[in-house]
This record gives structure tokens, C-alpha cells and sequence, in this order.
């Protein structure tokens, strides 16, 4: 049993601080791969949203793609429309969107897919409805996609209106700090649908029920191309106002990571090399399994009480942990907000996986409260 629990806790340190160290390491010992030429002629982009219901913001969206720094003769912007009640295709239209697809509701992904075919771009920029990308973003993108080998390439995101309790702005400066080894080391291990763009002979087109973000960079990986990040290609977002709303978002996209991982194929090491069969086992199959690593280490922490000092002071941090959650509503200092993020994040992982399990994975989506 104290094996079971060293290892457990092990695990959940590695996940969170020794991987980040390590990768700090490794990114040192092997230094930086080529970068691309400067100059050159831009190629051909075509920038798709995927929007439902999004008559709220598709205008504001369509005017910031036009605005983008980037000559008009090479850019397509495309609208799919997933199945919209509230006039979302005909409010793309006049604000001067190229093409505007409306089709009955698919899904996401399928919205993406159509556009893909319906697009002439040698590039495929992807944005979400509500992300709004900074102007020189999209010749960021671009620019990394011209280094050897490069066939995919997500931007930062950034939130906005970060009042409420919802601490999703420090949980993604952590991870954009990880993304940004990972794609000095191997590549990154996903993306984000916010702001990202993928050649267009390296583009795959996924089953309506595989998330984007989760799903190019590993399936590039196998097919030979290096998936990267961006931190100057920003995106701005607004972020959910509260934990619940967050709740309900991460719930839903752990559902399709699940769904990824158990069976899309990304833990299958077939045409991954060593670096980055490091990076999926230690970000993501030890990462979404954090909520199992704690019920075991919680578990076998109290079984131990009173075989030493140690398991007294490892018990006290596990319920100081959950405490700090529990009180962050009466509390609301930082540190009792992100303890409340963490568990919650933690919770949404094991409940989507329950939800994988029981119904597998829908293949549409409702916006997430507050992030309009």
C-alpha cells in the first residue's frame, strides 16, 4: 500500500511540476529546431469560423478578419453555419464575409470539414466566433508554417474580463508555458480552436465526433509533420465569468479528449518518436488521469495513518487542498480560487469520462455562459 501511494503522488507531482522541469531540460540539451527563411511570398489563406447562434458577435468577428494584416487578394474568410436560427449566416454576409455556408446542424467539426472543401486557400486558418485575433496574427501563423516540417500551428489566447471566480487565465498561462516547450522539444500536444492554422496537404479531415484542437497535432505527428506554437499569433477571448459555467465547458471538452484517448488512436505510439511519446504519456494519459491518481493517493493516504509522521503531513496537504476549494465562496483570496479551479478541473475530467462511457460523445455544442 505505500508503494501504491508514492507512486499515485508521484505521479500527480510529475504531471504538474516535474514534467514542466523536465521539458526545460531536455529543450536545453537538444536547442532549437530550424526556423524558417525570412521573406517570401504569402500564400493563399482561407480563414474559417465555425458559428451557431452567433449573431451576437459574427459581424465584430468577419470585420476583425478582414482587418487582419494581410493582403486581401490572398485572404478568403469563410463563415460555416452550423444550423443557425437567430439570422447568423445573413449578418456574415453583409459584414463582407467571402463565402457563407449554412447547412442543418452537424456539429462543429463538420462545419469545418465543409468549409475545407469549399476553400482555395494553400493555408487553413481556423478561428472560433467569439476570439478576436490581434492584427499581425495571421502573418505569424503563416510564417511558422514555412519552417521545415511545419504543418500545424495554434496562437495564445488570452482572456479577458478576468472578474468572477473562474481562475481559467492562470491555468492557461501554465499550460501555454508547457505548450510552448513541448513545441521547442517535439511539438505541442494540442491546440486551441480559438486561433490556429494547418497547411493545407497536411489537413485532415476528422469524424464529427473528434475535437480539432486534440485531435491535428497527434494525427500530423503520425503522418510525419511537427505541430508548433505561436505565442505572438494572439487571440482575445472573454473568458467564462464563473466556476459552474467553467465547469460545464471543461466537462464537455473532456468528454472528447476521452474520447481521443481511449479510442482516436492518440495513445497508440505508432509514428511518434521518443520525445514526443514522452510528451503524450506525461501532458495527457497521466494529466487526464489525475482524478484517479488522487482517489488513490487520498485512499491509501488515510489506510496509512499511523505507519509515520510523513502520511500525517501528506493527509493535512490533500484536505488543505480541498478545504481551500470548499471555502474559496466565503473566502475569496486567490489561492482558495485556484485550489476551487484545480479541483473543479480535476472533477470535470472524471465526470467526462463518465460521460464518454455512458453516451459516448455529441457531436454539437452550446456555447459556454459568459464567454460572449
Amino acid at each position: 500500500m505505500e508503494v501504491v501511494f508514492w507512486v499515485a503522488a508521484g505521479l500527480l507531482v510529475y504531471t504538474h511540476a516535474g514534467y514542466p522541469l523536465l521539458l526545460r531540460l531536455l529543450v536545453a540539451l537538444r536547442g532549437s529546431p530550424p526556423q524558417a527563411p525570412a521573406g517570401g511570398e504569402l500564400p493563399a489563406v482561407s480563414l474559417i469560423v465555425a458559428a451557431h447562434d452567433e449573431a451576437l458577435l459574427i459581424e465584430r468577428k468577419v470585420r476583425n478578419a478582414l482587418e487582419l494584416d494581410y493582403p486581401r487578394d490572398r485572404l478568403e474568410v469563410i463563415v460555416a453555419d452550423d444550423g443557425s436560427s437567430d439570422g447568423t449566416a445573413a449578418l456574415a454576409r453583409s459584414a463582407g464575409a467571402d463565402v457563407v455556408l449554412e447547412a442543418p446542424r452537424a456539429g462543429k467539426v463538420a462545419a469545418l470539414n465543409a468549409a475545407v472543401e469549399r476553400s482555395s486557400g494553400e493555408v487553413l486558418a481556423f478561428s472560433d466566433a467569439n476570439s478576436f485575433w490581434e492584427r499581425d496574427s495571421l502573418r505569424r501563423l503563416v510564417a511558422r508554417l514555412a519552417e521545415p516540417g511545419v504543418g500545424y500551428v495554434c496562437g495564445q489566447v488570452r482572456f479577458s474580463t478576468p472578474d468572477g471566480d473562474n481562475q481559467e487565465g492562470v491555468y492557461w498561462r501554465y499550460e501555454m508555458a508547457v505548450r510552448s516547450l513541448e513545441s521547442r522539444l517535439a511539438g505541442v500536444t494540442a491546440g486551441n480552436g480559438a486561433i490556429n492554422a494547418v497547411r493545407r496537404d497536411a489537413y485532415v479531415f476528422l469524424d464529427p465526433e473528434r475535437g480539432q484542437d486534440i485531435t491535428l497535432p497527434f494525427e500530423l505527428v503520425k503522418r510525419g509533420w511537427r505541430p508548433v506554437y505561436e505565442p505572438g499569433a494572439v487571440a482575445l477571448e472573454r473568458m467564462a465569468a464563473t466556476i459552474h459555467d467553467e465547469f460545464a465547458r471543461k466537462r464537455r471538452m473532456m468528454t472528447g479528449a476521452w474520447a481521443t484517448m481511449l479510442g482516436g488512436g492518440m495513445l497508440s505510439p505508432r509514428g511518434y518518436g521518443p520525445m514526443y511519446a514522452l510528451e503524450i504519456g506525461s501532458h495527457r494519459l497521466l494529466r487526464y488521469a489525475s482524478p484517479l491518481l488522487h482517489l488513490v493517493a487520498l485512499a491509501t493516504n488515510v489506510a496509512l495513518l499511523g505507519e509515520g509522521v510523513a502520511y500525517t503531513i501528506t493527509l493535512v496537504l490533500q484536505a488543505a487542498l480541498l478545504a481551500a476549494a470548499a471555502l474559496s465562496s466565503f473566502v475569496p483570496a486567490k489561492p482558495f480560487r485556484i485550489a476551487r479551479y484545480y479541483v473543479a478541473v480535476t472533477a470535470a475530467s472524471a465526470i467526462g469520462l463518465w460521460d464518454y462511457l455512458r453516451r459516448g460523445v455529441p457531436v454539437t455544442w452550446e456555447k459556454a455562459e459568459g464567454t460572449r
